[in-house]
Parts: C-alpha cells; structure tokens; sequence
C-alpha cells in the first residue's frame, strides 16, 4: 500500500502532519512526534510582537543604572551572550532539521511586512523546507473593510514569497465574503498552500472578577465539516497544496480529508488530548481502512469526494442547504 503524499513539493512518506503545538517548542517534542510517525511538523509559532517585547525588556533593563557610574556597565552581559529576539527559535530549526528526517515547517505570525519578510528570510536560512504565515488579524477597527482586509493577506504573502525561495503556505480563516476568491488572491500572490482554516481564540467573561479572559477549547470532530467543504471545492481548481487542519481526532477524519483533496491532513489537538502516540494511530485506522475498502494508494483516494468528482456537485451548494434542513427529525416537530 503506497500512502505517499506531496505538500509544498515535498515528499511525505503518508499525509498525516503534526500541525503547530506547545509539544515542538522542544527538541525532545519534535523527536517524540517524529518517533510516533509524523510525516512532517509544523513547529509552534513564532510571533513578532513576543521578539519585540523581549528585545524592548533586554534594552530596558541593560541600561537600567548605568548613569550611576560608569562601571555599573558590567552589571549586565554584552548583548552577544544574551539570547533575545529570534534566536532560540532559529536554533530549534538547525537542531530539529538536523536529527529529523522528516521536512520542518517552520510557523511564523508577524505583525509588519518587515517582519514577515525579515523573520521568514531568518526561518528559511536556518533550515525550514518551508514556512507557514499564520495570518491572525481580527478587523476590529469599523472604518476596515472587507477588501483592505484582504489586501493585507494578500501583502503579507507577496512580500515573504519575494524573500525567500522555500515553499509558502498561508493559514486562513473561512471568515472571508467570498472565499473562493480569496483563496485564489493567495495563490495568485504566491502562495504554494493553503491550510484551512485557522482558529480565531475567541475571549470569555469571568463573571465573578468581570474580566475578559483567554479560554482555548481543543476542537473535535465536529469541526471538521466547514474545511471539508471547502478542500472540496477547491480541489483541482487552485494550482497549489491543500492542507486540512481542525477536528481530526480519528481514521475517519484523515480519509474525509484526503478525499475531499487534501495534501495533507493537521493535527494537534488530538495529540494534546492524547499524547504523541495517537500520530500513530491514526495512522493504523488509516491503513486499515483503505485495506477494507481496497484502495491501493493515497493517490487513489485523494479528491474522490470532491465536488469535481462527486455525482452530485450540488450537494457542496445551496440544494444541500435545502436537504439538510428538511431531512432533519425532531421528536418534538409533529
């Protein structure tokens, strides 16, 4: 059985990527997933403003006293022994490209185009067979409008994909007027994939001390509908990968997937749930279901079910909206 798969033009020994997470801020975690049988890992995301804030503490700090006298100046290392900015990150990418064999997708968040540019040039010279642009804006400002928003992405891509030569894919959010388009913006600019889709953290009230408060909830199954429509959509229309990430807790979800035409298929909040070893897994429950359906090859299987391919294209549209609504039972309807 041959469950090879490309992503960004590269090889990967079956489809099943283990997506950004707290497990590949170490070394010993990126080995761990590879160990268990991940066919590529995308690291946890560098973000611009933390390399900010980090650079800003170390300058605060170095030059706090030092009008005291003048020897106050060596209360505080030289800035070359001093690890601020990016430089850990870089590092983890040398040693984990180093003693993987499996490609390392490096994640980054920016903030300014300098950034994206500057920090995905660092990224791709330290080793990263490819960059994701985890694009994470929230338009809250009411005078932005659904094309400048857009714009940005689409900025955002033109400016990393002229920095440098490795493979871009851009995270996406399905929160866009008209997301076909705008998918098709993203590969016009550049982009070699698309990952579908990006979570967007919404905040929660502590009522007892009215505060608004982070509350990260591991996604399920459930959510697997949404990108699934649109990987099958865009299935052999768009000329680049497709990446599905979101609710991919079992076997099913990794075959839905790639029969809808992923490249590959994400996880990480199954493995946070359950471990390293769930890669593994949903590996085995992968195998074993094509064996029973006797399919021979990922290649075989991907963008089956696409609305390219499927008897009924309609059912990916507004005749299934219909369907669904009538086909439902409730035991309180009479």
């Amino acid at each position: 059985m041959d469950l090879q798969t490309a992503y960004l033009g590269l090889k990967l020994k079956h489809p099943i990527v283990a997506s950004s997470s707290p497990i590949s801020r170490s070394l010993d975690g990126i080995k761990r997933m590879e160990d268990a049988g991940a066919a590529a890992i995308t690291l946890f995301s560098l973000f611009e403003e933390q390399i900010r804030f980090e650079n800003e503490s170390f300058d605060f700090l170095s030059e706090a006293g030092t009008e005291s006298f003048a020897e106050s100046l060596s209360y505080f290392p030289a800035v070359a022994d001093y690890r601020v900015g990016p430089d850990s990150y870089l590092d983890l990418i040398r040693k984990a490209s180093a003693a993987c064999q499996i490609p390392i997708i490096a994640s980054l968040n920016g903030t300014t185009n300098a950034g994206w540019t500057e920090y995905a040039r660092l990224m791709a010279e330290a080793g990263a067979k490819a960059i994701e642009l985890n694009v994470y804006y929230i338009p809250a400002d009411l005078e932005t409008s659904g094309r400048d928003v857009e714009q940005r992405y689409v900025d955002v891509i033109q400016a990393v994909r002229a920095a440098v030569s490795v493979p871009v894919a851009v995270k996406l959010n399905p929160f866009f007027s008209a997301f076909g388009d705008m998918a098709k913006r993203c590969v016009g600019a550049g982009a070699d994939g698309l990952v579908l889709f990006n979570r967007f953290y919404q905040p929660d009230f502590d009522l007892e001390e009215l505060e608004v408060v982070p509350d990260l909830q591991l996604s399920s199954a459930s959510e697997i509908r949404l990108p699934l429509l649109w990987i099958a959509v865009l299935h052999g229309r768009l000329k680049c990968s497709l990446a599905a990430t979101r609710g991919v807790e079992t076997g099913k979800e990794v075959i839905k997937y790639v029969m809808a035409g992923a490249d590959a298929v994400m996880t990480t909040s199954a493995l946070l749930r359950n471990g390293v070893g769930h890669l593994q897994t949903l590996l085995n429950q992968t195998r074993e279901w094509m064996e029973r359906h006797n399919y021979d090859s990922i290649a075989q299987m991907k963008g089956s079910m696409s609305q390219l391919k499927v008897a009924d294209p309609s059912a990916f549209e507004r005749a299934n909206y219909i369907k669904v609504l009538q086909s439902y039972k409730s035991p309180y309807a009479t």
